[in-house]
């Protein structure tokens, strides 16, 4: 017994590095990413009937490029929202036969349907800012909603959700985008990846501290694009017409978040080389971000592989003479594991996507390593990346 109370130096600096990497690490998973569990939770218990009466109208605009099926499934949801007042500008880059015929059809039978074109010549660096700049210029009205052509709202009330989260300074609404499911090691780690940013920019703005958004269920007033001169400060870059442009805009005061069921909007799957391209383009608008948000949730993962080796080296260097400290890192890795899971379960089922369960084992040592790997093949890449279309 006394052997088992002696602890040599190195057993006595990992045992406490190892504490203060879990503590760490349970503050990240109980206190960050639990947040908008705990938000949720007290939004509903404080809910009242008091709905805003007054629903302002509201211009839904639509990046398509040239997806002709995915306009002719999703456009209808968007079309058949229960909402009063709304109109829905598709912009669609580039001209293609078959969704200009479904755009025509959809228009003869919706009359609050407008669409137009991004000219496929156009010499402007980004398609896709120039596109959602001529929807925003040819709006009617103050509150603008943005999507994409490959998702679809998941209630009839996502307008109304969103338009009611408007108050007298609010400018910025920040809604979460889901991930369908489907089957494969991919999609679990796209939806892991999804879950993880939407997790980190909701808490953050539940701060008051909005750093990012994502522009496939993205609203802010027409007026604030106005007053920020549009995409005038990141016109170098293709990518940053949403989460580059809230992180100019956002403020304290000016931004809300909404996540609740009506809210969600989903996506189709994607593959892997237009995800690759995504995560490339956010890499790139990243390193123009202000604020310490962004390192602050990059912590997490750092945190995280430092606890994971200093718990298995206290394993390892204490099993044969003090085994009692090593049960004790081990049950910290479990506990950890299983903290972290019942907080991102909870989320997957708050935010509509489906709980990854098991699979995290994988997902949260895979996801960091394939980050690191995107850092560097931009550098080997070069300024490509600065001209690349997502």
């Amino acid at each position: 017994m006394t052997e088992l109370l002696t602890f040599s130096t190195i057993e006595i600096y990992l045992t406490g590095i190892t504490l203060l990497l879990f503590v760490i690490q349970l503050m990240y998973n109980l206190i960050t990413y639990a947040r908008p569990l705990r938000f949720s939770k007290k939004k509903n218990q404080s809910e009242t009937s008091t709905k805003n009466t007054h629903l302002p109208p509201v211009s839904v605009i639509i990046y398509a490029r040239g997806d002709a099926e995915s306009l002719r499934t999703n456009l209808p949801i968007f079309l058949s929202q229960d909402y009063p007042n709304y109109e829905v500008i598709v912009v669609n880059d580039g001209e293609d036969t078959d969704s200009e015929d479904i755009l025509k059809i959809l228009s003869n039978k919706y009359e609050h349907l407008y669409y137009t074109y991004v000219p496929v010549d156009t010499q402007y660096l980004s398609h896709k800012k120039l596109a959602l700049t001529m929807g925003i210029k040819a709006a009617k009205n103050d509150i603008l909603l943005f999507s994409e052509a490959n998702c679809q709202p998941l209630s009839p009330k996502w307008i109304e959700t969103m338009a009611n989260s408007y108050i007298s300074n609010t400018d910025i609404c920040l809604g979460f985008c889901a991930y369908q499911k489907d089957k494969g090691f991919l999609n679990k780690l796209i939806s892991y990846d999804n879950l993880l940013n939407g997790l980190q920019y909701v808490s953050s703005a539940l701060i008051q501290h909005p750093f990012s958004g994502n522009g496939r269920n993205l609203s802010y007033r027409r007026n604030l694009f106005f007053a920020h001169k549009g995409y005038s400060k990141s016109l170098n870059i293709h990518a940053g017409a949403d989460d580059l442009f809230i992180n100019e805009s956002a403020t304290r005061r000016n931004t809300q978040v909404v996540f609740s069921p009506e809210s969600i909007i989903r996506i189709e799957n994607c593959d892997y080389l237009s995800w690759k391209e995504m995560k490339i383009s956010h890499a790139v608008t990243q390193q123009f971000f202000r604020g310490s948000s962004l390192a602050f949730h990059k912590l997490y993962h750092v945190t995280f592989f430092l606890f994971l080796i200093a718990a298995l080296s206290t394993i390892f260097i204490c099993v044969f003479k003090n085994w009692l400290i090593s049960i004790v890192a081990g049950l910290l890795i479990i506990v950890r594991f299983i903290i972290k899971a019942s907080v991102f379960r909870k989320s997957s089922l708050l935010l509509q996507q489906k709980p990854l369960c098991l699979s995290l084992l994988i997902l949260e040592l895979v996801l960091p390593i394939y980050n690191m790997y995107i850092r560097i093949y931009r550098i080997f890449r070069g300024k490509l990346d600065y001209t690349s279309r997502i």
